[in-house]
């Protein structure tokens, strides 16, 4: 009992933050959806009205389709970014603790700052990332100025920050049994046979969980490129991502009904993906060791 009470203590902060910025902020925006709301009156019951609106809203359309294309292209690339940085610094050799922190360091620089940082590296003129490729007689993009080059500026934007990914894997990888990589090695296996049955099964569990974390982040960290480089959803809304579209309904409309009905449509369409995602994995048997 005692014990318990120790441990009631213990997580007594961490479930009062849960609550109080989590759960009710959450459960205020879904009684909310179904409210007309503009932050000048007050809340006036709508019904349904707000996601019947949704469905027939083309918008809402395209900034979902941008949100799955973008983690179609940045997800895997993330991911396997993360895997193949994690197993090229796997070897404690000297200096490699400094490359792993600064792969790491990204991550924790605020988003305003590299947003920034961006915004000049992909000038299509006097950008670092155009006069490189004008080097190799490469002519780069004129970034952001079409829908195509607006997407892939996100996506790579987006698909340098690893170093959580990179964290996860090289725990994984060390944590491979050193016994079973031996036995691969003594029975004349190749380096991707060993890879392919005895390092990718006892890691699948971890990049499984990183596959569905970085879908959650994927759907909702993309606001600051697009707000900042993308200049609000731009060009012809090829930046227009799910919660860009929150934003801008709640706080350049005024609609906070209809906004807190566009981001549970959102969480209705991740919870979706990592459900698809969930599914295959269990059809292919990748992280539960069989398939079903």
């Amino acid at each position: 009992m005692r014990d318990r009470l120790q441990l009631g203590l213990m997580l007594a902060p961490y479930l009062a933050g849960l609550a109080l910025l989590v759960i009710l902020p959450a459960i205020a925006g879904f009684g909310l959806a179904f409210t007309e709301y503009n932050a000048l009156q007050p809340p006036r019951f709508a019904g349904l009205a707000n996601f019947q609106e949704v469905l027939r809203d083309d918008v809402f359309r395209i900034a979902t389709a941008n949100s799955l294309i973008y983690i179609v292209l940045a997800v895997p690339l993330r991911l396997a970014g993360a895997f193949l940085t994690a197993r090229l610094l796997l070897r404690p050799t000297r200096g490699v603790r400094i490359v792993r922190a600064a792969v790491y360091l990204p991550t924790i620089v605020p988003d305003m700052a590299w947003a920034l940082v961006w915004l000049w590296i992909l000038n299509p003129i006097y950008g670092p990332l155009n006069q490189t490729l004008a080097l190799f007689g490469i002519a780069g993009p004129a970034w952001m100025t079409d829908q195509v080059s607006a997407r892939l500026a996100i996506v790579l934007m987006m698909s340098w920050q690893i170093g959580e990914g990179l964290v996860v894997c090289l725990a994984s990888l060390q944590n491979v049994p050193r016994d079973l990589l031996d036995q691969a090695a003594i029975d004349g296996g190749s380096a991707w046979d060993t890879f392919r049955t005895v390092t990718l099964p006892a890691i699948a569990p971890a990049l499984l969980l990183l596959l569905f974390r970085d879908t959650i982040f994927s759907f909702q960290a993309n606001f600051v490129p697009a707000l900042i480089v993308g200049r609000g959803g731009g060009p012809d809304f090829a930046t227009m991502f799910l919660p860009m579209y929150v934003y801008t309904t709640a706080f350049g409309y005024l609609r906070f009904g209809y906004a807190a009905a566009i981001t549970c449509a959102m969480y209705l369409i991740t919870g979706l993906v990592l459900w698809l995602q969930f599914r295959a994995a269990r059809r292919w048997g990748f992280g539960f060791g069989h398939a079903d």
